[in-house]
């Protein structure tokens, strides 16, 4: 390994590092932005530090640095212009976009390198073709998944459980065609075969979204997340770029632990999200009171939410015997009536 070797794959450790301690810090709202800033420099560091790995490497013409350099620029402009004016509340849908875009960039990564790989040698590896297959399989359903659920966020789509008759078949279907493709795939390779394998995926990433309901969105986008980052560490392997392997194992990691957490709150089976059997969430009718919708949170939530707050109106609570006792009389009383403290 020369001297220039050694450095780049140096700057990749401190990169990885930057990711670590990012999502280390993201555990607390007092350090997160903190954490998104180490993430951030951890990843303009992966970036330079690849960009120098192409210079050096000297195989890349000057139509690929024309295609290369539009891509980053136009990539980053539609980047920034959309952090900067979305919404709060459009949040969700705008991770769910970058889901997509990650996904069908790791399958992208994957689908090159195999056909490249494929007619430059008599035979691949059985390990570059099963990873080259999973990231396939998971880039091409997080594509697909992703811009459903965005759209059912964003109105674009109906937000309410979409079923037809046969759906179920024909997710099973896809599911199947899919993994029989990639079954077939390690035993012969075959580039139309893998082809067959992306357009059951992408079947399989819309019939699996669109009968979940738009409640329940935030626990499929994180769990859409968490294949981002598999598909991301697929296609590391693919290439032999051990930084995206970290990269996409700490998103993966991270997206499935916090979708078994949002699960449980939500009071839904981790199984029937993966095999997208529940979207009932919008059919549950909302716990009502006197004054409207009431929604509980835990100590913790309204701890955060306070200490984040700029201004906080306290209301004292309504005793339950006073709420009956008003509904038994039209007048209300200035006194307490019978049983509840007074006032």
């Amino acid at each position: 390994m020369n001297t220039f070797d050694w450095v780049t794959q140096l700057l990749y450790v401190a990169a990885a590092v930057c990711f670590v301690l990012g999502l280390h810090l993201m555990n607390s709202p007092a350090t997160a932005r903190r954490g998104n800033q180490v993430s951030t420099a951890g990843m303009a560091l992966a970036i330079a530090t690849t960009f120098a790995l192409v210079v050096h490497a000297g195989t890349v013409t000057t139509t690929g640095w024309i295609v290369m350099i539009a891509g980053v620029l136009v990539g980053a402009g539609a980047g920034l212009y959309s952090a900067r004016t979305v919404q709060m509340t459009a949040m969700p849908q705008l991770v769910s976009l970058f889901n997509a875009v990650g996904g069908g960039a790791a399958a992208l990564i994957a689908v090159h390198d195999y056909v490249r790989l494929t007619g430059a040698t008599a035979g691949l590896p059985e390990s570059t073709t099963i990873t080259t297959i999973l990231d396939v399989l998971i880039g091409a359903v997080t594509f697909s998944g992703s811009i459903i659920a965005a759209g059912k966020l964003q109105g674009v789509i109906n937000a309410a459980p979409v079923t037809f008759r046969g759906s179920r078949a024909a997710n099973i279907a896809a599911a199947v065609v899919a993994v029989g493709g990639g079954i077939y795939m390690v035993a012969t390779p075959s580039v139309p075969v893998m082809i067959i394998i992306i357009l059951a995926a992408l079947a399989f990433g819309v019939t699996m979204v669109m009968p979940i309901g738009g409640a329940d969105m935030p626990v499929v986008i994180s769990l859409l997340n968490a294949f981002t980052g598999t598909a991301v560490a697929m296609a590391g392997f693919v290439i032999g770029n051990w930084a995206l392997i970290i990269a996409g194992a700490l998103v993966g990691a991270s997206g499935s632990i916090l979708t078994k957490l949002m699960a449980d709150a939500m009071n839904r089976s981790l199984r029937n999200i993966m095999i997208g059997g529940f979207g009932t969430g919008d059919s549950t009718p909302a716990v009502a009171g006197p004054g409207g919708d009431v929604r509980s949170v835990a100590a913790d939530d309204a701890a955060i939410q306070l200490a984040y707050a700029q201004k906080v109106i306290m209301l004292p609570s309504w005793p339950r015997c006073w709420r009956s006792a008003a509904r038994r009389s039209a007048t209300p009383s200035t006194r307490s009536p019978a049983g509840c403290p007074a006032t």
